[in-house]
């Protein structure tokens, strides 16, 4: 048979009572609910401040002239002001989380008849979102009768009332290891050496910040995370502006990003202040910096080193002293060889320059973040999922083998969290969730395995089935290097370089043209 533990507050008032025989004439709360013959309590975990330490030795002594068989475990939390919802919220989150709860062994009641009525709504709270995994617990004295030991019942509440409260209030309350990494505890050596590298720079350099890797690997999180500690030492006071620079397309880039005068152009109905004047004492992120035209780039790199630019039509330039922070998932140097990125705008960004590695380089981070994700998914949707033992073992076995891609990086993760918790409306994500999420996720990489090759635009879904993996990967090359170059020859000559000097004729273009005719591909079907 399960323990039973409640878990409860010490009553300041309805708990007191003159030393005597008449104080067992009076209901007091956490003593009566020991009484019950048919409410054995194990243990009960009693909630109470500094201030009230003799009364809880108190009650203790009584609980144990009743019912000898019950252990009391003090827990003393003080708050500052008791009717302070968030830091009472705050500080019962932070006890429930550092609680070491065995559901497998013992069962939980949460007594919320004592404390505040903004503790006991918090008890509420916490209960239905399994931070604290128990039913609710209501004791009441009997009318009419001296009885001190009351009456007894369990609650199943619909609390859908309080969940815009849960969802606000439910934030990450553990200590963070680092404030950069939003609390989670990575393990990843060479990762954790960067996030320090780049705490130091946020908080004693205002020179731009260029943030680089692979799409999913965490580059806006990291900046809005810079410009919070920013604001929490006090050196930026403006918002965080962030905007996708491969959103930005023809000529209503440089009006999203400068702002225009009224009439600068037909449909310029009024003015605009743009993007960089909105980050005016703040920090404006910009995503994929790389995608940005030729123009915008010479603008951005004056703005960066003047704090002044042109809006469209105006005849007057504006001010705005802002922190650059950029990220791209591409490689600048080889855009700068393309002619597709300004060489001097890079100088400008490349002073401090960090590159995320892909979550499969960091494999031995999958587990904090899978607990991170978990965290978030709370706040989300004020619901509490945790994974039962076995699942969690079999995800991650899973999740840090070779064959698991994560292309998608950190986004992936995060979305494999969102199915398997929605999928588990207990509350506990079981090993069939585990497995069905398993299978999702090799499927949806196979498909993007497929689609990256190249070859779904050229060949029909059919035909590319056909393909054995051998022939399938040496026609990707193929097509890729006809994609690439000039002209049919041209790319016979790359393809066949090698054997060239041994060959005695040299007719690479008809060699290639026969090539692609196995697969009915021409050379206009490529350049397409």
């Amino acid at each position: 048979m399960k323990q039973l533990v409640v878990i409860g507050f010490l009553g300041s008032t309805l708990d007191a009572a003159k030393f005597g025989p008449s104080r067992w004439n009076k209901w007091r709360p956490s003593v009566g609910l020991t009484m019950h013959e048919d409410l054995r309590v194990d243990r009960f975990v009693l909630i109470h401040g500094s201030a009230h330490r003799r009364l809880a030795e108190y009650v203790t002594e009584d609980i144990a002239a009743v019912s000898p068989e019950t252990t009391v475990e003090p827990q003393l939390i003080d708050f500052d002001d008791p009717w302070d919802f968030e830091e009472v919220y705050g500080k019962l989150l932070d006890f429930a989380r550092g609680y070491h709860f065995d559901p497998d062994t013992e069962d939980y009641l949460i007594h919320i008849t004592t404390g505040t009525h903004v503790a006991q709504i918090c008890l509420f709270l916490l209960t239905e979102a399994h931070f604290l995994p128990g039913r609710l617990l209501q004791t009441q004295p009997r009318r009419g009768t001296a009885d001190a030991a009351g009456i007894w019942n369990t609650i199943d509440l619909d609390l859908s009332r309080y969940d815009s409260i849960a969802t606000r209030f439910a934030a990450e309350s553990v200590a963070a290891t680092s404030f950069l990494k939003s609390g989670i505890d990575t393990r990843n050596a060479a990762f954790n050496r960067m996030i320090d590298e780049i705490e130091q720079v946020a908080v004693r350099s205002r020179a731009p910040v260029l943030l680089m890797g692979p799409t999913g690997a965490g580059k806006s999180q990291l900046a809005r995370r810079i410009y919070e500690l920013k604001r929490l030492k006090h050196q930026v006071k403006g918002p965080f502006v962030e905007v996708n620079c491969a959103t930005l397309k023809g000529d209503g880039a440089m009006s999203a990003l400068f702002g225009h005068k009224r009439g600068a152009f037909t449909g310029a109905t009024h003015d605009r202040p743009g993007l960089l004047r909105s980050a005016d004492t703040g920090t404006l992120f910009l995503d994929e910096i790389g995608e940005l035209g030729l123009d915008e780039q010479a603008m951005i790199l004056r703005a960066i080193e003047d704090k002044r630019f042109l809006p469209v039509g105006a005849d007057k330039e504006v001010v705005s002293d802002f922190q650059l922070i950029a990220g791209t998932n591409r490689d600048l140097g080889e855009a700068i060889a393309a002619g597709t990125f300004r060489e001097d705008l890079y100088a400008r960004l490349n002073l401090w320059t960090f590159t995320l590695p892909g979550l499969a380089e960091r494999r031995e981070d999958i587990e904090p973040n899978l607990d991170y994700e978990l965290d978030r998914f709370v706040e989300r949707e004020g619901d509490r999922v945790t994974f039962n033992k076995e699942a969690r073992q079999r995800y991650l076995a899973f999740a840090i083998r070779p064959e698991a891609r994560w292309s998608g990086n950190f986004r992936d993760l995060a979305a494999s969290v969102t199915r398997m918790a929605t999928f588990s409306p207990t509350g506990r994500i079981d090993v069939p969730t585990v497995d069905a999420e398993v299978a999702r996720l090799k499927k949806l990489w196979a498909t993007h395995d497929r689609a990256d090759d190249g070859l779904a635009s050229v060949l029909p879904p059919e035909a590319i089935e056909k393909l054995d993996p051998f022939d399938r990967v040496q026609l990707a090359h193929v097509v890729a290097t006809c994609r690439e170059s000039r002209s049919l020859s041209e790319a016979g000559r790359t393809l066949f370089s090698a054997s060239r000097a041994v060959r005695t004729s040299t007719n690479d273009a008809d060699r290639l043209r026969k090539y692609l005719a196995r697969y009915e591909l021409s050379w206009p079907d490529l350049r397409a």
